[in-house]
């Protein structure tokens, strides 16, 4: 919940619909990142890696079909490995995929394909809306179509779009990232070795319902060797003139990246969200899945029956912040009462959710319990959604959870740091896991580390060779 560092956004806002959405009508140059992406992601402060994708975000466009366009090039906060282009010309890199490159080459590949959903007006020809941060993105296929559809009115606001691509535009945005990337003098075979990374990393996780750049981007199996041919065919129109890799400067980069999740916005450990800097703490229920973001915390019943959300409210009281919050999920009826969770003033809201349901008939859409909790001036909202009339098959856990929400004093958690990338040198004849061994990294995370390094553990490391390892 990165968010919860600057007050710039009021938590309801993010729950109602955007005014004038631009998905369905020409869009303006982009001029700075969309809110809604910031309010969803957070922006990584590392000018030296914002100041790399400008430059070479700015010098790939000048070279593309839509030079006069306006683009505008962030790198996000989040550990996603993940990037997107919106039809606006915003184009945005998370700190998790520029984690995994491992030379420039392949970031300025994956930096032509986006600009290239661009240029060929994928965005605005498909028309199509995928939202970011409700029940609904929350570990994807978790959720059931019904809590989906209750979650929608926490979807609408977040407002960035994942767009879907078919096979057709990928194969068009492949061909011209190839082009754009050989433009500006790099060897574009790199970006299909990082497929394989990709596709590694899913399969390592699981492929659960986070985001990630296939996700968006559908693969197949083809995009391997399509991008190599081109690659090779660029290689040869470039008439003897050399294609650079850039892979020690780019390395070199990412010393000091945070890497994974950042303990500071938050953590669960042992069933349990920590929130070091605004020091609180609250039970997640067994089994549920959770998802952190800068908005808010988001935690989801395993089979999709009901989702428990932690955001702001506006308001100066306790019923102030309550009525704007019973107002925005259109509660018909809402019961408020007063109460005290570990010493925090609170207030209890009850009430059925009315509007359209799947069947675009009007009625109740969800049962809900939430909680307004005052801790000085900050008001957080504690979110409660299920089936209609299932309260009372989740309503006393989306009570024990509130009811847990107390100070946060363990200094073991306080003091939590994040882990962040460090880039070592690899002594003559070191396999890569006898290379990380030697750094102490765990043989637990050999296979972790051997994806983020684009490797294999058994591969040989030449005196000299940088690599990646993760510490404090």
């Amino acid at each position: 919940m990165m968010l919860f560092r600057s007050f710039r956004f009021g938590a309801l806002a993010l729950l109602l619909p955007l005014a004038g959405s631009t998905a369905f009508r020409p869009l303006p140059p982009a001029k700075e990142p969309d809110p809604q992406v910031v309010a969803q992601f957070g922006l990584l402060n590392n000018p030296a890696l914002q100041k790399f994708i400008d430059v070479k975000g700015q010098q790939m466009a000048a070279v593309s079909d839509r030079a006069s366009y306006g683009y505008q090039f962030t790198i996000l906060d989040s550990p996603m490995i993940n990037a997107f282009a919106a039809p606006d010309g915003n184009v945005y890199f998370t700190r998790g995929i520029m984690a995994h490159f491992n030379n420039e080459a392949q970031f300025a590949g994956v930096l032509g394909h986006e600009i290239a959903h661009i240029t060929a007006k994928h965005g605005q020809k498909q028309q199509t809306r995928s939202t970011l941060a409700s029940g609904a993105l929350l570990l994807g296929s978790i959720l059931s179509k019904r809590v989906a559809s209750v979650a929608q009115p926490l979807s609408q606001g977040v407002g960035l779009v994942f767009l879907k691509y078919g096979r057709d535009d990928e194969r068009e945005s492949d061909k011209l990232g190839v082009a754009y990337a050989s433009k500006i003098g790099y060897d574009a075979a790199p970006m299909a070795d990082f497929f394989l990374t990709l596709q590694r990393q899913e399969q390592a996780s699981g492929a659960g319902g986070t985001p990630t750049f296939l996700s968006s981007h559908p693969n197949s199996a083809d995009r391997y060797t399509t991008v190599k041919q081109l690659a090779a065919q660029a290689k040869q129109n470039a008439g003897g003139r050399t294609l650079t890799v850039n892979r020690n400067s780019y390395l070199r980069m990412l010393e000091g990246l945070p890497y994974g999740d950042d303990p500071r916005q938050g953590f669960v450990e042992s069933n349990v969200f920590y929130h070091p800097e605004l020091k609180f703490q609250f039970p997640v229920p067994q089994g549920w899945q959770h998802q952190n973001s800068p908005s808010q915390f988001q935690m989801a019943e395993p089979n999709g029956k009901a989702v428990q959300i932690l955001t702001l409210a506006p308001g100066a009281t306790l019923e102030q912040a309550g009525q704007a919050l019973a107002k925005q999920l259109n509660l018909n009826s809402p019961q408020a009462s007063r109460t005290t969770i570990n010493s925090f003033p609170a207030l209890a809201i009850q009430g059925d959710q009315v509007g359209q349901n799947q069947q675009g008939q009007q009625g109740v859409t969800a049962s809900t319990l939430s909680y307004i909790i005052q801790d000085g001036k900050t008001m957080y909202a504690l979110i409660g959604l299920c089936g209609p009339g299932t309260l009372g098959s989740y309503g006393a856990t989306f009570q024990r959870t509130a009811q847990g929400f107390r100070r946060l004093t363990d200094a073991s958690k306080l003091n939590r740091q994040s882990e962040k990338i460090r880039i070592r040198t690899a002594k003559a004849g070191q396999t890569l896991a006898q290379a990380l061994a030697a750094n102490g990294v765990s043989s637990k995370r050999y296979e972790e580390l051997a994806i983020l390094n684009g490797m294999k553990t058994t591969d040989k490391l030449s005196a000299g060779t940088l690599f990646k390892v993760v510490g404090k």
